[in-house]
């Protein structure tokens, strides 16, 4: 019997064979072990783990809670060397002439490649030009993997072998054991009673789950594998038989076959079954047909196309069923637009031109717009479409971006003419190289061209408004610290824009705009002053900060009868405090003389702590503010908030606080109150925690009553996340939403997973209360359930699959 020894980095005097055949077939038997146990011998898996749609690209919800591991269970396979020496050391060596073999006795040890081959003897038989390897015969390769048979016999050029009582270990403690394995015509495999299992093994305990077939025969030229008789076992005991199935093998990362079929069921739609079959037409091109049938319903036909080409990739899917109206919720009563066909094509592309160009796409189009929601293509509470196609060129010192758009509404009150097209938006920035006055120069540009169609509700007929911009701007800011340590930050603007409007509502009167074109322009200048105060204690390190700002700009600009279509979302908090124009499009600017001040205090701790809060305000010193009135659109609604803080001479006070005492809590607070009672306008806080085994998470949003915008009770909501790890294999989840001012709960959802190094099973209840006639949304409940066996795949059931408003605009599905 072979001794054991302890592993070291050497193995003392190594003795070469004297002749190089002999020594090139011991190396023939490591690399035939390294092959045998990498490609021939694998475990069961679904055919779905040959789908490229899994990949992260394509979109798919589809994913394994098991880790990836680079190079799959066995590892990456590591080509043999064969001009690398082999090192060989046993007790004896033994030439025998007689016989015509070579043999090595007594602990024998094999070094190739970073494979480590020890047995108690190995014989090279030199006439009949086979290698055997025989009692307490392991290989460890390089892969780390790990190989145990009692005997090996093989010919020296690989094609022909026989492995007795052989078990191995993988890379990731998958476990692989045979009572003999065979090889023959150099392609076929062939294993007798083999087993498989990816899950550890205590004493006398079986495994969680296991695999075994009496013959699994692995066809090397057509990357199959086939089982024979084979059956699946848990905890030791026999639960499910195939007399017969087949699959690709591991080297195969693509093949044309069925993949997991899915299952669910929904009130509206009945119950739902689907079996995708999945078309490998070429390397860089697939299919994925996937129809689903839903009993209320009848068969929704759904296929994925996806290429990839050597510059970019593009994807295009399509949805379709000829719908019967009688079938709907509703049935035909005002729905009979919605009879016969109904469908939609989607279609996503990226590519490089350069290194620094690029383009692509992302576009929907359906027949109408509640056909994706309805049949859970898209997020239920989605209400807006957007298609985009774009064109990015980004260097070291400019940018510039063409994007075209189109908007169209989902809600009940859209119509099929209710769409915007952007053609296009064009965004350019450039900073000089050079610079000027000693500081940074900038110029940026904007150009867009923007159409609306839109149906007048009182007279019915269709309105269309068009409107193209061009606004650019040179900017200049240079950073000065005197000796006292304060620093001074003078800047410049100069912005002319060019407006031509045709049929456009004026805001003010809503008189139409037959065709005009307007210009105006802005020159802005100004300076930021700071004066750090900086005290450093035991602790760490304390700096005060008082901040003031001038800006000045002409008195007045005219813009109320402009078009307002970026700017209209007007957010006054301590991020913008010291923007020189707070509006977050262009069609709305600053105008007059402005002052923002100011005071910063940060705390940097040794310990790695972090505190900063920054609380503010904004005078309007001189000229029109612009934020005071801002006009009202063609339906009568604000252009943008009148109640935005920024309203009056002196705004409103803001306070931002961002604190991270240690790693495990962390806090971002933004208020707004008001500046003359200081009551709360506004709040927005968000903190984490993560501590041991429990990890919280909540946002609280709060708005106070606007009448002016049609609230007359303050809008309060809060979302909580809770995770907790029961133990090493259990953990819980829970979340919610619930709606303060309202006193009602939104969505709540729990969770129950258990994970181990094999197995996976999880639980899920969602509820979600939310009510909108018009747009047939009611209250929901979801129970899923999902489990998952390492190396074969998962299996997923839904009770409804009315479940994603949690989740993407794509459906999940099995």
């Amino acid at each position: 019997m072979r001794v054991a020894r302890t592993s070291r980095a050497t193995c003392g005097k190594f003795c070469q064979p004297m002749r190089r055949r002999p020594a090139a077939a011991v190396g023939r038997l490591c690399m035939f072990a390294v092959l045998l146990a990498a490609s021939v011998l694998v475990p069961a898996r679904p055919a779905d783990a040959q789908d490229p749609s899994l990949n992260a690209s394509s979109g798919s919800s589809k994913s394994t809670a098991f880790p990836k591991q680079q190079g799959g269970m066995f590892g990456n396979t590591r080509a043999v060397d064969k001009a690398l020496p082999l090192y060989l050391q046993g007790d004896q060596l033994i030439y025998d002439t007689k016989r015509n073999q070579v043999v090595a006795k007594g602990n024998v040890e094999i070094y190739y490649n970073d494979n480590i081959l020890t047995a108690d003897e190995v014989i090279y038989d030199q006439g009949a030009s086979t290698l055997t390897a025989v009692g307490n015969v392991e290989l460890k390769e390089a892969n780390g993997n790990v190989v145990r048979a009692e005997r090996y016999t093989l010919t020296d050029d690989f094609r022909d072998g026989f492995v007795q009582s052989l078990s191995i270990v993988t890379r990731d403690d998958s476990r692989i054991t045979a009572e003999q394995a065979q090889r023959r015509g150099g392609n076929v495999t062939e294993f007798t009673n083999g087993r498989f299992t990816a899950c550890k093994s205590e004493g006398n305990m079986p495994p969680l789950w296991c695999i075994g077939a009496k013959k699994v025969i692995h066809d090397q030229a057509d990357a199959t594998i086939t089982y024979q008789d084979a059956w699946f076992e848990i905890l030791g005991t026999p639960v499910f038989y195939l007399p017969y199935f087949q699959h690709p093998d591991p080297s195969v990362k693509r093949k044309s076959g069925f993949l997991m079929p899915s299952y669910g069921s929904s009130e509206d739609l009945g119950f739902m079954s689907e079996v995708p079959y999945y078309f490998a037409l070429a390397p860089n091109f697939d299919f994925l047909f996937h129809p689903a049938y839903w009993s209320n319903q009848g068969v929704l036909w759904q296929g994925d196309w996806r290429h990839k080409l050597a510059e970019g990739e593009y994807s295009v899917k399509f949805a379709a069923i000829d719908q019967d109206c009688s079938d709907l919720p509703d049935g035909c009563l005002g729905n009979e637009g919605l009879d016969g066909w109904r469908g939609s094509f989607e279609t996503k592309g990226s590519f490089s031109l350069s290194s620094w160009w690029k383009y692509g796409w992302d576009a929907t189009i359906e027949s109408d717009d509640e056909f994706r929601r309805f049949y859970k293509l898209d997020n239920i509470l989605l209400t807006d479409r957007v298609n985009t196609v774009y064109l990015k060129g980004l260097s070291d010192r400019s940018y510039l971006g063409a994007n075209l758009y189109h908007f169209g509404g989902l809600l009940a009150q859209d119509t099929p003419e209710s769409e915007s097209l952007v053609h296009p938006v064009i965004d350019h920035n450039y900073v000089f190289n050079d610079p000027v006055l000693g500081g940074e120069l900038r110029w940026n540009t904007n150009v867009l061209s923007f159409s609306r169609s839109d149906v007048d509700v009182a007279t019915g007929t269709r309105q269309d408004q068009d409107m193209n911009r061009a606004v650019t701007e040179i900017t200049w800011r240079r950073r000065l610290t005197d000796t006292l340590g304060i620093t001074y930050t003078p800047f410049a603007e100069l912005r002319g824009d060019v407006y031509q409007l045709n049929d456009y509502v004026d805001p003010v009167s809503g008189d139409p705009i037959s065709d005009e074109t307007i210009t105006r322009g802005l020159a802005t200048g100004g300076a930021t002053v700071a004066y750090p105060w900086v005290a450093n204690g035991a602790g760490g390190s304390h700096v005060i900060e008082p901040i003031g700002q001038i800006v000045v700009r002409q008195a007045s600009v005219e813009q109320r009868g402009l078009p307002d279509e970026d700017a209209k979302s007007l957010v006054f908090d301590d991020t913008t405090l010291f923007e020189t124009d707070k509006f977050s499009g262009y069609d709305r600017l600053e105008t007059g003389t402005r002052a923002n001040v100011g005071i910063q205090y940060t705390f940097q701790a040794n310990s790695g702590g972090y505190a900063r809060v920054l609380a503010g305000e904004s005078f309007h010193l001189k000229g029109d503010n612009p934020y005071n009135d801002p006009g009202a659109d063609s339906e009568g609604d604000f252009i943008f908030s009148p109640v935005s803080g920024l309203d009056t001479d002196r705004s409103d006070y803001v306070l931002g606080l961002y604190l991270a005492p240690t790693d495990v809590f962390r806090v971002v607070a933004q208020s707004r109150f008001d500046d003359s009672t200081l009551d709360l306008r506004r709040e927005d806080i968000s903190a984490f925690f993560q501590y041991g085994p429990v990890q919280a998470q909540t946002t609280y949003a709060y708005a106070a009553a606007t009448p002016e915008l049609g609230t007359d009770v303050d809008q309060q909501d809060i979302v909580g996340a809770l995770g907790l790890k029961l133990t090493d294999r259990w953990t819980f989840a829970a979340a919610a939403r619930y709606d303060i001012d309202e006193e009602k709960m939104l969505t709540d959802s729990f969770s129950l997973r258990y994970l181990d190094e094999c197995f996976m099973l999880s639980a899920t209840y969602s509820e979600t209360f939310i009510t909108d006639e018009d747009r047939h949304i009611e209250p929901d409940r979801t129970v899923m359930l999902r489990f998952e066996l390492k190396h074969l795949g998962g299996y997923k059931y839904k009770t409804d699959v009315n479940d994603f408003v949690f989740g993407d605009d794509q459906p999940q599905t099995p």
